[in-house]
């Protein structure tokens, strides 16, 4: 017993860990090859994709059709039949109708229809067109300060006449509160309802 250490011959407990510091190296020197090769090599890249530009939709979109609905939503129903507004372009579900119109007309679902995000330029010629259609659509002797006048006097009878009900109704309230109706003092007194008037009378 007079060696009594903690260090026994052949154990290493030093807990530290020994690298190999060649292996490292090689694998960091390989490490840079690939990368250089890499940078070297341009990635093969088709050609760009040529979408439309944007365009009119040719369609109405429904928010209104399901509005103050109840409906039973299953966790297996397809997406099509869950809660919310299906976009089958897309194939998903958006939650309101604020967000689904965001969904709809955003670069995810443009893309999906074959769309650039990019509108068609238009030529001077085109513009000039588009307003002769407008003004043509539009009838210039639809429309005078004098039908205005008309609409406007006629809002003001239709008011008058409105408040003219409110106060005829008001007023038949307040005969209906003020007459009681008529009892029998005998019988009055025999159901027990003697003593419930008050006692100032007008």
């Amino acid at each position: 017993m007079a060696n009594t250490s903690n260090n026994v011959a052949g154990v290493d407990n030093t807990f530290r860990r020994k690298f190999d510091r060649e292996e490292y190296l090689e694998r960091a020197r390989e490490r840079e090859r690939q990368e250089e090769e890499g940078r070297a090599k341009p990635k093969a890249k088709g050609p760009p994709v040529q979408r439309k530009p944007l365009k009119h939709r040719d369609y109405e979109v429904d928010l209104e059709s399901r509005l103050g609905k109840t409906q039973v939503v299953t966790p297996v129903a397809p997406l099509s039949q869950q809660a919310g507004y299906y976009c089958s372009v897309c194939e998903c579900v958006v939650k309101d109708s604020a967000n689904y119109l965001d969904h709809i007309n955003g670069k995810k679902h443009q893309r999906a229809l074959g769309m650039s995000m990019r509108a068609e330029r238009s030529s001077l010629k085109q513009v000039q067109e588009r307003f002769e259609n407008l003004k043509k659509r539009k009838d210039l002797g639809s429309f005078t300060e004098q039908d205005f006048d008309e609409r406007i006097l006629k809002q003001q009878q239709e008011e008058e006449e409105r408040k003219r009900l409110r106060r005829e109704k008001k007023k038949e309230k307040k005969k209906e509160a003020v007459e009681e109706p008529e009892t029998d003092p005998d019988v009055a007194a025999l159901m027990g309802f003697g003593g419930f008037r008050s006692s100032n009378k007008k």
